[in-house]
């Protein structure tokens, strides 16, 4: 449309100059609001499609912590006693949150969020817990009973050291030079 316009323009006698302009100023428009109202119904199916997508996922992400929910009362139901003992003190032990607060501050030396103390503690049991498997097989294959004894634990962060799973902290590596 635009293209004929201008192909009158240079080829048509400059007569009614005015009305031309009004008529390439109008049709400029009329192509504006066509694209302007494709732009909008894109931009809709766009957004009703990401709003399917996110609660097909929604869905699927509740089917799947549902079938974990019923997995864990499975495996929970069919617990010894003992095991259930030890499972539910794992399950409430967790680090002070005042101590782990006041030694990420202490490294960091700014103030952290509740968030950032809640995911420390959460690390630092996952890490007590690493050692402490460690050490357990430590134990059983040095031909040793529980209770762990520091030897033991000594040698699972010796060991975990040296798969590299616990960070050297007297050798710092230098990345940039």
């Amino acid at each position: 449309m635009l293209s004929r316009t201008v192909h009158r323009l240079t080829t048509e006698p400059h007569q009614n100059d005015g009305n031309l302009l009004q008529q390439v100023n109008s049709q400029e428009g009329l192509e504006l609001v066509s694209t302007e109202t494709e732009d909008s119904t894109l931009q809709t199916s766009a957004a009703k499609k990401i709003k399917i997508e996110i609660k097909e996922k929604k869905e699927k992400k509740q089917k799947v912590d549902e079938d974990e929910i019923q997995k864990m009362q499975i495996l929970v139901s069919s617990f010894s006693e003992e095991q259930l003992n030890r499972y539910e003190m794992y399950r409430r032990s967790a680090f002070p949150k005042a101590a782990i607060k006041r030694l990420v501050q202490s490294i960091t030396g700014t103030s952290v969020s509740q968030n950032v103390v809640i995911a420390m503690s959460g690390i630092s049991k996952v890490f007590a817990g690493e050692v402490v498997e460690e050490a357990l097989d430590v134990c059983e294959k040095w031909g040793e009973l529980p209770p762990l004894q520091p030897k033991h634990m000594r040698e699972a962060v010796r060991r975990l050291k040296s798969r590299g799973q616990i960070p050297n902290s007297k050798y710092k590596k230098i990345t940039f030079h």
